[in-house]
C-alpha cells in the first residue's frame, strides 16, 4: 500500500518502522484509524445547495435515499477501500468516529445523515466502529461542550481523547 501524499506516506513509513515490520500485512496487534469520518467536508453547504427545498433545508428524504449513500460512500471511497484492504489481510480493524462537531460551513443535517453512512458502510467491510456518541454528545446530537477543543470548530478536547482511550481499552487493546 502506498499513500498518495508524501506526508501521509512518511507517516505511514514510520508508523511501521516504529512497530519492527515492513508491510501493513506482518502487523501484530490491532489496528485502529479514523479514515473516512470527515463528514463536514461532505456536507459542505454549497455541495448540497441545489438540493435544498423552498425552506432552505437539504429534504430528509434526500438523505435517506440512494443517491445520497452513493454520493457519500464515493466521496470516502478511498477511506472505504484502505478499510477493505486491512480487513481483507485479516487485521482486527478499529474505526473510530469523530467529535460530533458541525463546523460552520457545513450542514448539520447533512453531517449526521452522511456519517451514519460513513458507518455503516464501514461496518459492512467487517470493520469494529467504535461509536461513543451515547458517551459524547448532548441532547441535540452534538459533541458536549466539556469535550471540545477551544477555538477549533472539528477537533475534541484531552477529556474526549481519554474517553476514545478507555474505550479502546475497555475492547482489549
Amino acid at each position: 500500500m502506498v499513500f498518495h501524499s508524501g506526508e501521509a506516506e512518511e507517516h505511514y513509513r514510520r508508523f511501521l518502522k516504529e512497530l519492527g515490520v515492513g508491510a501493513l500485512a506482518e502487523l501484530g496487534i490491532p489496528l485502529v484509524a479514523t479514515f473516512g469520518f470527515c463528514a463536514h467536508f461532505v456536507a459542505l453547504r454549497e455541495n448540497w445547495d441545489i438540493y435544498r427545498d423552498r425552506g432552505g433545508a437539504v429534504p430528509p428524504a434526500l438523505l435517506a435515499g440512494t443517491l445520497f449513500d452513493t454520493v457519500v460512500r464515493a466521496a470516502v471511497r478511498d477511506a472505504l477501500a484502505f478499510y477493505e484492504y486491512a480487513v481483507d489481510l485479516g487485521l482486527r480493524v478499529l474505526a473510530v468516529m469523530p467529535p460530533q462537531r458541525v463546523p460552520g460551513q457545513s450542514d448539520a443535517a447533512v453531517f449526521l445523515a452522511a456519517q451514519e453512512r460513513i458507518r455503516l458502510a464501514v461496518t459492512e467491510l467487517g470493520v469494529d466502529v467504535v461509536d461513543l456518541r451515547h458517551r459524547t454528545t448532548g441532547p441535540d446530537g452534538l459533541q458536549r461542550p466539556d469535550l471540545c477543543e477551544a477555538d477549533d470548530e472539528v477537533h475534541g478536547n484531552l477529556a474526549f481523547g481519554r474517553i476514545v482511550l478507555a474505550e479502546l481499552l475497555d475492547r482489549g487493546l
